[in-house]
């Protein structure tokens, strides 16, 4: 398929896996888009090479930037009505969305370029917005979580974000109809397609692990709830419950929680183990006993929707235990491949995991019927699948 780009904020990143994953399978089934990114990532463990796309076209740092298209702009290199609407905003808030559009539109056009496709709804969506506005090449995006369910104030709103788009996907049926109705006008453009993972690629856990582990990933930031989890250790060691907790991620929350967990008496229990390659994650979820994740709604609204580790675990055999949030129920089935609770419940978080932790039968039949989802809902093959057929349509 010729015509089709990708643009991202920051490409690859450690905590957005995903997208590399969505673009090697792209490859691997004959579409080999062109990759740009604003920013390069610095100091992020993405070893893996099945999860680098190495091909990617950065933009210039903001300041040489913004210099290439004043320049572009005094040599009227740029068409008129480009050159108008850049004169017109000046250096008004998110002014370097026009001016990355005015610098990256060019080159698309020059590739033949016919449609952009971006991540989220935040930085890169906006850019392609301007570059639609500014040079006719329509977009589309990926709708994840706080970009919709907090959106950030931006005189390119989400709402203009969504009446501009060809389409947009979003990766839960909790997400599309909390889209379409926010906005039903638009609701035959909003689909969803799931994150993909290769579910072959996850060693199954054998659950035998003594003393047994409870690990959680991701970013060490409020709406995880790994607050809760750490309060929930407190009270499983308080019943002497022999249990490890290994948390990998890293993110602003650290240095409060490391307190609590100092202040709780559980540093030889509740181990952190920072950011850590893809390959190493997997390591990790075949070595534990039970993936705990008691996601929480943030005060402003934020909230994660469908946390891809949480496929990931599934994947490798383990049960999960998360909350009722968003699009968590559509991968955690109560009972059948895991645990749901509701947020904000560390008690109760406590008793479920030294329940599940005494009933290896049950253990074993929710890690079983949890891999076995995964497979069904979110192999890559089938994913991608979709979003290839959605964009073979875009571009013609």
């Amino acid at each position: 398929m010729e015509g089709l780009a990708y643009l991202f904020e920051r490409f690859p990143s450690y905590t957005q896996t995903f997208c590399s994953r969505e673009l090697a399978e792209l490859q691997r089934q004959g579409v080999n888009p062109l990759v740009f990114s604003v920013r390069q990532p610095k100091d992020e463990p993405i070893d893996d090479p099945r999860l680098t796309f190495r091909e990617a076209k950065y933009f210039p740092q903001d300041e040489n930037l913004v210099r290439e298209v004043d320049r572009a702009i005094r040599k009227r290199l740029l068409p008129e009505s480009v050159i108008s609407e850049l004169t017109t905003w000046g250096r008004k808030t998110d002014f370097l969305r026009l001016y990355q559009a005015a610098w990256l539109g060019p080159r698309l056009k020059e590739q033949g370029i016919k449609h952009l496709h971006a991540h989220f709804a935040g930085l890169a969506a906006r850019t392609a917005y301007w570059i639609d506005r500014f040079f006719k090449i329509g977009f589309s995006f990926t709708a994840h979580a706080n970009d919709i369910f907090a959106p950030k104030s931006f005189e390119i709103s989400l709402g203009k974000l969504i009446g501009a788009a060809r389409a947009i996907v979003t990766v839960s049926d909790f997400s599309v109809e909390f889209l379409r109705e926010k906005f039903p006008g638009a609701s035959d453009k909003i689909l969803r397609v799931y994150n993909g993972i290769d579910v072959d690629g996850f060693q199954i856990t054998d659950l035998t692990t003594r003393p047994p582990v409870l690990i959680a990933v991701g970013r060490l930031i409020e709406k995880k709830g790994f607050a809760d989890l750490i309060e929930a250790c407190r009270l499983l060691h308080q019943r002497k419950v022999g249990f490890r907790c290994e948390i990998v991620g890293e993110g602003p929350q650290e240095a409060a929680l490391k307190a609590q967990v100092g202040f709780a008496g559980l540093e030889n229990l509740v181990v952190f183990s920072g950011p850590l390659a893809q390959d190493e994650v997997r390591t990790r979820l075949a070595r534990s006993t039970i993936f705990v994740l008691p996601c929480v709604t943030e005060a402003e609204g934020g909230m994660d929707n469908l946390p891809t580790v949480i496929m990931e675990a599934m994947a490798s055999g383990l049960p999960v235990i998360s909350t009722a949030l968003a699009g968590i129920p559509e991968m955690v089935q109560d009972q059948v491949t895991g645990i749901l609770l509701p947020e904000h419940e560390p008690e109760v978080l406590a008793k479920r995991i030294e329940s599940l932790l005494a009933d290896k039968t049950l253990l074993y039949s929710l890690g079983t019927a949890g891999r076995e989802r995964s497979a069904n809902l979110f192999a890559i093959d089938k994913n991608v699948a979709r979003l290839r057929q959605l964009f073979s349509e875009l571009v013609r």
